[in-house]
């Protein structure tokens, strides 16, 4: 080997490790959300009992899926909501990204079909895929500005402004989130 050829192959070998880190850093923290189902473009493996115990124990189990971690989705264009929460009767600021973009970054297109949202308390709303866009349903990542803590309504919460649509604005507000579950961890897009 002369010269330049170790030259060469030292520089590309330096370069694979850039190109590790470079992925790396894309993926720093562990999955948030799990999209599976209808449409899903695929980053993970299949359902894994070990490391999926929490989606084991409310009988969930997929072939692919799409995972999302805290930086994927604040990476995505974020969208703010002031709905009135039934907590304290207040408005309150929500960040996150459109549900549809994230389905989108999923890989799925589909607009009809049903969602399948499954909070950490196996609480899971479905709701049509159609009624989500029209509704324009955020995965908030913030609440007033902070990033929302597991134990309060988050880390995610799959929600829309409510004070905004006459059908739900009508309904106390106790009742007007009732297929948006704050600990969202995971969607099942299912065929229309």
């Amino acid at each position: 080997m002369d010269k330049r050829q170790f030259l060469g192959a030292a520089l590309a070998a330096a370069a694979v490790p850039t190109f590790a880190q470079d992925r790396a850093a894309r993926r720093q923290g562990p999955a948030l959300l799990t999209v599976t189902g209808a449409g899903v473009r695929a980053n993970r493996g299949p359902f894994d009992p070990v490391r999926d115990q929490m989606m084991g124990k409310q009988k969930l189990t997929f072939t692919q899926a799409h995972a999302f971690d805290f930086r994927a989705l604040t990476g995505l264009r974020a969208h703010s909501i002031q709905p009135t929460l039934e907590y304290d009767g207040k408005p309150h600021r929500l960040r996150g990204p459109l549900l549809g973009d994230v389905l989108r970054a999923a890989g799925v297109t589909a607009t009809t079909g049903q969602l399948a949202m499954r909070a950490i308390d196996g609480y899971a709303p479905t709701i049509p895929i159609a009624e989500a866009l029209r509704q324009r349903f955020i995965v908030a990542t913030h609440l007033d500005g902070e990033p929302m803590a597991l134990g309060g309504l988050g880390p995610l919460w799959a929600v829309f402004d409510a004070d905004r649509f006459p059908e739900s604005a009508a309904k106390p507000v106790d009742q007007r989130f009732a297929q948006c579950p704050w600990g969202l961890y995971h969607v099942d897009v299912q065929a229309g």
